[in-house]
């Protein structure tokens, strides 16, 4: 199931724009293909990954050749070994051939993701901490990984400017200070949003406290410090870690005792999961 931020709809026009990209006014190459040539193909994962992107892999056939039939030996969200068969598809061989590329481009990229994710949240298991995504995500592509962040076990911040306030250096430079910051946000947002603001010391992380926000975001602190704040907090709000979060470190940071670890990299320098899709013979 989808999270409630993520539709059919976005699926289908982010499939959309992808098959237009890479087909434009038709596939010149498969016309070497007679069209009533039958396929068989399996989709192949080469490394050890989280699967993400079946939808997406469905749309894709679907929308280019509704005749596709997609048979899969794994769901989103599962670990795969290298080696794993994560689906057959038939259907007319054209097809196979012309959306292969655009089906395993949103699954390995969304596998990455999953598979990223996942590692983060085994680096910090036995603790309390929850693992946060960031908006520093591939445009147009932000609901697609902020789902694969999920399907890793990891958890989301906010989704976009809209739905949480964050407020950071730049906004208490002109709004003043923090607590005149967060009066004007309590002033102009609904009720029920969520209000954090960044703080990079001690002492801004006590006026944050003194302004009765959220959530606090410790940037770029090092461990004793973020257990400083644990302890000056002492539960008034929660605290996320933020900044040069590494998976040599975050185990590390997670035992300050603060509540979120938000990690850019998740969705930012993420790296694709190496799948193939292969034909198979009638034998098969």
């Amino acid at each position: 199931m989808f999270p409630p931020y993520l539709t059919d709809k976005t699926i289908r026009h982010q499939v959309r724009d992808a098959l237009e990209e890479d087909i434009g006014d038709g596939d010149l190459t498969a016309r070497l293909i007679d069209a009533s040539e039958p396929g068989r193909a399996e989709i192949v994962c080469r490394e050890p990954a989280v699967l993400c992107g079946t939808a997406w892999v469905e749309e894709a056939f679907r929308q280019f050749d509704d005749t596709v039939t997609i048979t899969w030996h794994a769901a989103d969200g599962e670990r795969l070994h290298a080696g794993h068969y994560l689906c057959t598809l038939s259907g007319p061989a054209r097809s196979l051939l012309t959306v292969e590329r655009t089906a395993l481009n949103f699954l390995q990229t969304l596998s990455g993701t999953a598979t990223l994710t996942r590692h983060y949240v085994d680096a910090v298991a036995g603790t309390d901490v929850k693992i946060l995504d960031t908006r520093k995500t591939l445009p147009g592509l932000r609901l697609a990984q902020k789902y694969a962040v999920l399907c890793g076990g990891g958890h989301n911040h906010r989704i976009g400017l809209f739905d949480a306030i964050l407020i950071k250096e730049n906004h208490i430079l002109a709004a003043g200070s923090i607590g005149e910051a967060v009066r004007q946000a309590r002033t102009l947002s609904r009720r029920g949003i969520l209000l954090e603001v960044e703080v990079e010391t001690l002492h801004e992380l006590h006026e944050a406290l003194a302004a009765g926000v959220d959530r606090i975001l410790l940037d770029n602190m090092d461990d004793e410090t973020l257990r400083e704040a644990v302890a000056v907090t002492n539960g008034r709000a929660e605290l996320e870690a933020s900044g040069g979060v590494t998976l040599e470190t975050v185990r590390s940071v997670a035992e300050t005792g603060v509540d979120y670890i938000s990690v850019g990299e998740l969705t930012k320098n993420l790296s694709a999961i190496d799948l193939s899709m292969r034909f198979m013979n009638e034998a098969s």
